[in-house]
C-alpha cells in the first residue's frame, strides 16, 4: 500500500462521485495509480493480472435488477408446495425436436421441491435457518435433499439430469454451469443419487462441491428417456444460494473448532471497541447478516464491482474485493468516509448501531450511503463476510499508526523548542483503528501462513491502485515479512512500528531525539467467544514487545522500508522517565492532567518541562493548541516529581470535535546531560450510556414494549436529537425523531416492537445530535417462540417507521 499520494482520512476535503443531493467528503483519489482502463482483476489481484478486460464472465449490469431482495418473505412456518406444472405454463418443457411438444411417455417433471423452508432438514443441516428468506440456501460441500415430483414413476432406463446455471453466460469450465447426472459421479464433487422412488415421487440427495463458486444460482431438470427429452424451464421459486463452508473441512474456509463458527458465522450481534488503550469504550453493533435482503446486499456488492463468476469460489479473492467495495472510493462502494465532523447531509458515523439498514440502502438504491469511520467500514464487513460464510471477527488495534511513506517507522517532527512541528507530521497515530479477521487457508502463498488473515475496508492508502487492504496473513505481520501479499508492510506499521521523534537543528537539519518502541500497536482486542468479554490478541499479532523475536521482527520489517538505516543516528540518554496521568473525564467536566517525572539516575537532574494541550480526533489529527504550560523542575536522585494542569469545561468545550478526545504532548530537555524527553498522550471524554428497560415478556409475533432513559450530562441543550433502534429478529432499523433535550435534563421514552425470531436477541439504541455523540445503550432480549413454533417474517418495512416524530413519555430535571 505504498503507490498513492498522500491522503490522510483525518484531512480528507476533496469531492469525487456524488450521489444526488449527498455530497462526499472523501477526496478525489490519484487516477494514475489506477492503472489506466485495465481492469479491477489487472489492478487489484495480481494473481488475475492475465484476466482479459473483456471476460464474458463479469458480473451482471451493475444497475440492473436489485428487486430480488425486496420480496415478501410469506410464512417460514410451513414448507412452500411445489407448483405443479402445466405443459404450458412459462412456456413449457422442452423436447429433443425443441418445439416444447409433450410427448406420450416422456418423463416431465411436473413440479420441484428443495426442502427449503427454515424448518426443514437441508436449512438446519447447512447452518442457514437463521436467514429470513424461504428460498434454498446451502453450504457448498456438503450434500442436501430435493423431491422431484414426475408424470409417471422413474424407470432404470431414464436418464436425470441437474443443472445449476449463474451469470451471464454460464460455462462449465469456469463452474458456471454446473451438470449433475443422477446416479453418476459429476465433475468437480458434484454427484446426485436416488435416495428412495415413490410413484411418481423421486427423492434425491446431492453432494455440492466444496470449490463452488458462492452466489444465487438457476436450477433446472433435464431428463431423457425413449419417448424424447425434456427441460424443465427456470422458475425464480427454485433459485439456490450456495455460500462457503467453514463446516467442511474439503473448504479452505473450514474453521476447526464449534464455538468458533457460533461465534465468528452465526453470531448476529458483537461488541466493537473504541477510545484509548487506558479508557477503552465498547458499544454493540448489530451485525443482522441474516435478515431478509442482507444476502442479496452482499451478492448485489459482488455485482457492483462486475467480479467474475468464476472468480467468487476463491475467499482471498472474495475478501479482497469486499475491502474496495465497503468504502465508496473508486467504485461508488458501499459507505462513504467522512471525518471532517460536518454529518448534515447524511448520517453521523457515531450513531450507527448495526449495518443493516446501510446494507439495504446501498441494495435498494444503489447510491453510496453517508457516513463511515473505520469501525462502521469494519461493522459492514464483518456482516458482509458472515453472512457469505467465512469465520470473521471485527478487531480494535490501540495506538494504531497510519505511515504515508513507507518507512515503517511513525515520524515526528519538532522544532527546536521540541513544539509540534504539524505541516511535517504526515505520519499520524490513531487512537484506534478497527479492522476485520477472516478466517481461510492460504494456497496462494508459501506454507505456514494459513488462519487469521486481516482485511480492512477503510481507505486510508491504495493498494494496487485502489482503496482496499488485505487479505493479509497475521502471521506474516507477527514476523515482519514485508514482501507477503497483500499489504503486509502497512499493517505491520499498524501494530509494531517504532515512534521516532525528530528535532530540528540551528542548520535546518533533523537529527533523532528518542525513540519509543513501544508506543504502537499496545493493544489489540475482539469480542470474546461466548460472551461479551473483551479477548486480548496481541500476542497473534507481534511477540512480546523488547523480546529478541520482536525486535528481529522490526528489524526484518525496516530493512524493506524507505529508510533502512532510521536508527544510525539515535542517541541514548535516559536518566529520567516521564509518565501521563488522566483521570477519568467525562464529557461536560473540569478535568487535571498530571505528568510525573522519575529520576533513575544517581546525580541531580534539571528539567525544562513543556505542556501543550490540544482537542484530537480519533485519527491524530489535531487542532490547534489551546492551553500550554512551561515548568522547570529540579529532581534529586531517585526522586519523582508531579506537574499538573487543571482544564475547565469551557476551555475544552469551543474546540471540541467528534468523539471528544485530548492529545498532550509533553517535552522536555534535561539540562545537565542534555537528554530530551517527549511523550504524546490521548486520553478521550466519556460520554453517558442508554439505559433500556424491557416492559413485559417477549414473545414471537407479539408486540413487546422498550423503555430509554437518557440524561444529558451537558449544561447546555442538544438539538436534533435523533434515536436509532434496531435488533435482528426483534426490530427492523427505526429512526426516532426527538427534538430537542434541555441541559442536564433526563428524558423518558418507550416504543414498541414485534419479535419475528426466538432465542436470545439484542436490542441496541444510540443518540446522536450536533452537540453531542457516541451515546449508546443495548438490552438483551430472550424471546420465547410462538405457540405455532418457528417465525413469523414479513415485509422489510413491517416495523420501521424511518424518521417518525416521539414524543417525550416523560422529561426530568438534573
Amino acid at each position: 500500500m505504498m503507490d498513492s499520494p498522500r491522503s490522510d482520512v483525518g484531512r480528507w476535503g476533496g469531492n469525487p462521485w456524488q450521489p444526488p443531493a449527498t455530497p462526499s467528503p472523501e477526496p478525489e483519489p490519484d487516477r494514475r495509480s489506477r492503472g489506466g482502463s485495465r481492469s479491477f482483476w489487472a489492478r487489484c489481484c495480481g494473481c488475475c493480472s492475465c484476466r482479459s478486460g473483456a471476460d464474458d464472465d463479469g458480473g451482471p449490469d451493475p444497475h440492473g435488477d436489485r428487486s430480488s431482495g425486496s420480496r415478501g418473505r410469506g410464512s417460514s412456518s410451513g414448507r412452500r408446495r411445489p407448483r405443479p406444472r402445466d405443459s404450458d405454463s412459462r412456456g413449457g418443457g422442452v423436447n429433443a425436436a425443441g418445439d416444447g411438444t409433450i410427448r406420450e411417455g416422456m418423463l416431465v417433471v411436473t413440479g420441484v421441491d428443495l426442502l427449503s423452508s427454515r424448518s426443514d432438514e437441508n436449512r438446519r443441516e447447512h447452518h442457514t435457518d437463521e436467514f429470513e428468506y424461504d428460498e434454498l440456501i446451502l453450504r457448498r460441500g456438503q450434500a442436501f435433499h430435493m423431491v422431484l415430483f414426475l408424470s409417471r414413476p422413474y424407470e432404470s432406463s431414464d436418464s436425470v439430469t441437474l443443472e445449476l446455471h449463474i451469470g451471464n453466460n454460464p460455462e462449465v469450465g469456469k463452474g458456471t454451469h454446473v451438470i449433475i447426472p443422477v446416479g453418476k459421479r459429476g465433475s468437480g464433487g458434484w454427484k446426485a443419487q436416488v435416495t428412495k422412488s415413490s410413484g411418481q415421487n423421486l427423492n434425491l440427495r446431492v453432494h455440492t462441491s466444496p470449490n463452488a463458486i458462492i452466489g444465487k444460482f438457476q436450477f433446472t431438470v433435464r431428463t431423457r428417456s425413449e419417448a424424447g427429452e425434456f427441460l424443465l424451464p427456470f422458475d425464480a421459486h427454485n433459485e439456490i444460494y450456495i455460500l462457503f463452508n467453514p463446516w467442511c473441512p474439503e473448504d479452505i474456509v473450514y474453521v476447526d473448532h464449534e464455538d468458533w463458527r457460533q461465534e465468528y458465522v452465526l453470531n448476529e450481534s458483537g461488541r466493537i471497541y473504541y477510545g484509548t488503550e487506558a479508557q477503552i469504550g465498547e458499544r454493540t453493533w448489530n451485525y443482522g447478516q441474516f435478515d431478509h435482503g442482507v444476502l442479496d446486499a452482499c451478492l448485489y456488492i459482488l455485482d457492483r464491482r462486475g467480479m467474475p463468476y468464476g472468480g467468487r469460489g476463491d475467499p482471498v479473492s472474495v475478501s479482497r474485493v469486499i475491502s474496495a467495495m465497503v468504502n465508496s472510493l473508486d467504485d461508488n462502494g458501499v459507505l462513504i468516509g467522512n471525518w471532517s465532523g460536518d454529518y448534515s447531509r447524511g448520517t453521523n458515523p457515531s450513531a450507527w448501531v448495526g449495518s443493516v439498514e446501510i446494507l439495504l440502502s446501498y441494495l435498494r438504491t444503489g447510491y453510496s450511503v453517508p457516513y463511515g469511520q473505520c469501525w462502521v467500514f469494519a461493522g459492514v464487513t464483518t456482516t458482509v463476510l458472515r453472512c457469505l460464510g467465512l469465520a470473521t471477527r471485527t478487531v480494535t488495534n490501540f495506538n494504531s499508526a497510519h505511515d504515508t511513506d513507507t518507512s515503517l517507522t511513525m515520524d515526528i517532527y519538532f522544532d527546536e523548542n521540541m513544539k509540534p512541528l504539524e505541516h511535517l507530521n504526515h505520519d499520524s497515530v490513531w487512537n484506534f483503528h478497527v479492522w476485520n479477521d477472516c478466517w481461510m487457508k492460504r494456497p496462494d502463498l508459501p506454507s505456514g501462513f494459513d488462519g487469521w488473515q486481516v482485511v480492512d475496508a477503510t481507505p486510508q492508502e491504495t493498494s494496487s491502485g485502489i482503496f482496499c487492504c488485505g487479505p493479509c496473513s497475521v502471521e506474516s505481520i507477527k514476523n515482519g515479512l514485508v514482501y507477503m501479499k497483500y499489504d503486509t508492510p502497512f499493517i505491520f506499521a499498524e501494530v509494531n512500528s517504532d515512534k521516532v521523534y525528530w528535532q530540528r537543528q540551528d542548520d535546518g537539519s533533523f537529527k533523532i531525539v528518542y525513540v519509543e518502541e513501544k508506543a504502537i500497536g499496545t493493544l489489540i482486542i475482539t469480542k470474546a467467544i461466548g460472551s461479551n468479554m473483551r479477548d486480548n490478541i496481541t500476542h497473534i499479532y507481534k511477540h512480546p514487545e523488547g523480546s529478541e523475536a520482536e525486535r528481529k521482527a522490526v528489524e526484518t520489517a525496516a530493512a524493506h522500508g524507505s529508510k533502512p538505516n532510521v536508527y544510525a543516528t539515535r542517541d541514548s540518554a535516559e536518566d529520567v522517565a516521564i509518565q501521563v496521568e488522566a483521570q477519568d473525564a467525562v464529557m461536560g467536566q473540569d478535568l487535571t492532567i498530571c505528568v510525573v517525572l522519575t529520576n533513575r539516575g544517581s546525580s541531580r537532574r534539571t528539567v525544562k518541562l513543556h505542556l501543550y494541550l490540544s482537542v484530537t480526533f480519533y485519527t491524530g489529527v489535531t487542532g490547534s493548541v489551546f492551553k500550554e504550560s512551561k515548568k522547570e523542575v529540579v529532581l534529586a536522585p531517585g526522586a519523582s516529581d508531579r506537574v499538573t494542569m487543571p482544564v475547565a469545561y469551557k476551555e475544552y468545550q469551543p474546540h471540541l470535535v467528534d468523539q471528544g478526545s485530548m492529545l498532550l504532548n509533553v517535552s522536555g530537555h534535561v539540562k545537565e546531560n542534555g537528554q530530551v524527553l517527549a511523550k504524546q498522550h490521548t486520553f478521550r471524554l466519556r460520554t453517558p450510556d442508554l439505559s433500556l428497560t424491557l416492559l413485559g415478556a417477549a414473545v414471537v409475533g407479539q408486540e413487546c414494549e422498550v423503555q430509554i432513559v437518557f440524561k444529558n450530562p451537558l449544561p447546555v441543550t442538544l438539538t436534533s436529537v435523533i434515536f436509532r433502534l434496531e435488533g435482528s429478529g426483534l426490530q427492523r432499523p427505526k429512526i426516532l425523531n426527538v427534538g430537542d433535550i434541555g441541559g442536564n435534563e433526563t428524558v423518558t421514552l418507550r416504543q414498541t416492537f414485534v419479535p419475528v425470531r426466538p432465542g436470545p436477541r439484542q436490542l441496541i439504541a444510540s443518540l446522536d445530535s450536533p452537540q453531542l455523540s457516541q451515546v449508546h445503550g443495548v438490552i438483551q432480549v430472550d424471546v420465547a417462540p410462538a405457540s405455532g413454533g418457528g417465525g413469523v417474517f414479513s415485509d422489510a418495512g413491517d416495523n420501521s417507521r424511518s424518521g417518525e416524530t416521539i414524543p417525550m413519555a416523560s422529561r426530568g430535571g438534573a
